[in-house]
This record gives C-alpha cells, sequence and structure tokens, in this order.
C-alpha cells in the first residue's frame, strides 16, 4: 500500500512526517475505504481573534498563510486530484472548511471527478465573540462529503445507525456540537483541532469496522482516535513533528484506557 517509511506504526495507528503531496504518490491506487481532511484555511493575516476570553493572534503557523485565490484554488486541485487517485470507487471524502476556503474546495472536488453528496453545516454551541464587531459572529464551519461520480457505484452511508443515533429520525445535514473539550486537548493543543464527537459521527456514517482511513493533514491526529475507538485502521500524515508527538500521546493514552 505504501512505499515509504512511517514515523510511528502500532497495530492500526500509522503516522507520517513528510509532505502531504509527497507522500500520497507513495500510496497504492483505491487503497482507503475514507478521507477526512481538515486542509489549511489560509487565514493567518496577522489579525486577531479570541480564545479562552482573551485576545489573540488570528495566525496558527506558516502552513495556514494567507495565499491569493489562484495559488488556493491550485493548492486545493492538487491534493484533491491524489486523493481521487488513492480512494476506493466505494470510498467517500469528508472535507472541513470555512468561508475562506471551502468554496475553491468544493469547486476543486467537482473538477476532480468527485459528486458532492451533503453540505454539512456544524453549528458551534460556544463560538467565540466577534471582537471587531462588524460582522455577525462566526459560528457555523462547512464539511463536504462527497463520492466518485462514477455510475453505478454505491458508497457507503450506515443510515440506519445515522437514524438511531438521532433518536430514530432522520439526522440532518446541521450537526451541533460544542468546540472542542478542554478534555481532548491534555496531552496538548492543536490551533484547529476537532472535536472527538464530529470525527466519530463521521466514521460511524461512512465506515465499517475494519475499514482503512486517511487523514492527509492529521494534525492531533483526532480523525485517528476516532478511527482507534472505533475499530478502524488509521493513517495520519503531517510534516509538523509537534503535532505527531502530540498524536502519538494521544494514541497512547487511548489504549492506555481501554486495557
Amino acid at each position: 500500500m505504501y512505499s515509504g517509511k512511517f514515523y510511528f506504526e502500532e497495530s492500526g495507528f500509522k503516522l507520517i512526517d513528510d509532505d502531504t503531496f509527497n507522500t500520497l504518490k507513495q500510496f497504492d491506487s483505491k487503497s482507503f475505504d475514507m478521507i477526512f481532511a481538515d486542509p489549511p484555511y489560509f487565514l493567518s493575516n496577522d489579525g486577531i481573534t479570541c480564545s479562552g476570553g482573551k485576545m489573540v493572534s488570528v495566525n496558527k503557523g506558516k502552513w495556514d498563510k494567507g495565499i491569493n485565490v489562484n495559488d488556493k484554488y491550485e493548492f486545493n486541485k492538487k491534493w484533491i486530484n491524489e486523493c481521487y487517485r488513492v480512494l476506493k470507487d466505494e470510498g467517500t471524502i469528508w472535507i472541513s472548511g470555512t468561508l475562506h476556503n471551502i468554496y475553491s474546495i468544493g469547486m476543486a472536488l467537482e473538477q476532480e471527478g468527485f459528486k458532492i453528496i451533503n453540505n454539512i453545516t456544524w453549528q458551534k454551541t460556544n463560538p467565540p465573540p466577534n471582537l471587531a464587531c462588524k460582522t455577525f459572529t462566526h459560528s457555523t464551519e462547512t464539511i463536504l462529503w462527497a463520492k466518485k461520480d462514477l455510475p453505478k457505484t454505491k458508497y457507503k452511508f450506515n443510515y440506519d445507525l445515522m437514524k438511531q443515533l438521532n433518536g430514530n429520525k432522520q439526522m440532518k445535514d446541521v450537526w451541533t456540537t460544542s468546540l472542542t473539550k478542554p478534555s481532548e486537548k491534555k496531552q496538548g493543543k492543536h490551533p484547529t483541532q476537532k472535536p472527538l464527537e464530529l470525527l466519530e459521527r463521521i466514521i460511524l456514517a461512512s465506515t465499517n469496522e475494519n475499514d482503512i482511513i486517511l487523514d492527509p493533514f492529521c494534525g492531533s491526529s483526532t480523525t485517528g482516535i476516532a478511527a482507534t475507538k472505533l475499530n478502524r485502521q488509521f493513517i495520519g500524515i503531517d510534516n509538523e513533528k509537534e503535532y505527531l508527538d502530540l498524536s502519538i500521546r494521544r494514541y497512547q493514552k487511548i489504549k492506555e484506557n481501554n486495557l
């Protein structure tokens, strides 16, 4: 499946320390059952935001530095094209974003051979306030769920389970949760860490046990922690060792608690 070297490998949890584009080329075609991606939003522009009641810089790192619209689009097309190749025909891809990048991603998905299944709105119950007071409070993110646009190819959707989890009613495309809980950051923090609850729902909706999940921008590996808890296999890619080491600590803590 993969011709390179793993930074960390234990059972069904594997991490790769490398650039996403270099790594994706080393996977065999049609290797993964599901892909979750939380790519750069490109919003680190020296502005300010609110975190924990304090005014802080919006900058998250070099990987999130703002770029022009054409470069952003080419970046998204490039990694989405590689994800199409490594995703199984019956697999699906989930991509999270905000107004800063999600429209570019949606266009790139369709141009690279995907068909969007759902536009999930993640509504945050406790978003940070808007300090500038010049816009409405940013309280949502978008998660696009897509499949390969292939005729007569069925994708995985555990409809009955989603209905069961929603009080035996059809689950809607607006999901409401809090921001990432402090208990999920005890091993360290990542600036764009997603709530575990969100990833667990995504994985339960579109995979079965022992399926293989890829996260090409894994950060602190919430995808991998959710996959481990739900008996799925996981491969995450990141080129920041600080976050890969955080991922390992989170994984080891989960395994310790399950023993």
